[in-house]
């Protein structure tokens, strides 16, 4: 069971755009990462940008599962994972970093941020506090 990425996203007028995200490639060869990195910005951002607003959803696109969450506020989150991690999981770590990044990172700041100027520094911690390590034997 292994979590891909994370990310912050806001869903204004007239597209969504990513605030800030972490991403575990590790798992890939060093020459698949940066377009596995691409393809998990590209679809967190499409899924966003097909949520409603106050929505939640887990959708399945190749081998992965995205779960988004999209605030009535248009703050958005998604979690790629494999399809083994639990969905009450992700659900529950969308919660917590988007009420704590919108608490750090002012509601003004959104409509126009960017993943170089907003300064929210959890991402990569929640990613690998949250990877679920398969116990030996």
């Amino acid at each position: 069971m292994r979590l891909y990425s994370l990310s912050v996203l806001y869903k204004g007028d007239p597209k969504v755009h990513l605030l800030k995200a972490a991403y575990d490639v590790s798992t890939f060869s060093f020459f698949q990462r940066s377009s596995v990195q691409e393809f998990m910005t590209f679809t967190s951002q499409l899924i966003a940008e097909r949520s409603a607003l106050g929505s939640r959803a887990s959708v399945k696109e190749q081998e992965y599962l995205c779960h988004v969450y999209v605030r009535s506020d248009g703050l958005a989150g998604v979690v790629i994972a494999d399809n083994e991690y639990p969905q009450r999981v992700c659900f529950t770590l969308l919660d917590k970093v988007l009420d704590e990044f919108s608490r750090q990172v002012s509601k003004m700041d959104w409509p126009s941020g960017s993943p170089a100027t907003i300064s929210y520094s959890a991402l990569d911690g929640y990613l690998s506090k949250y990877q679920v390590q398969t116990p030996a034997g």
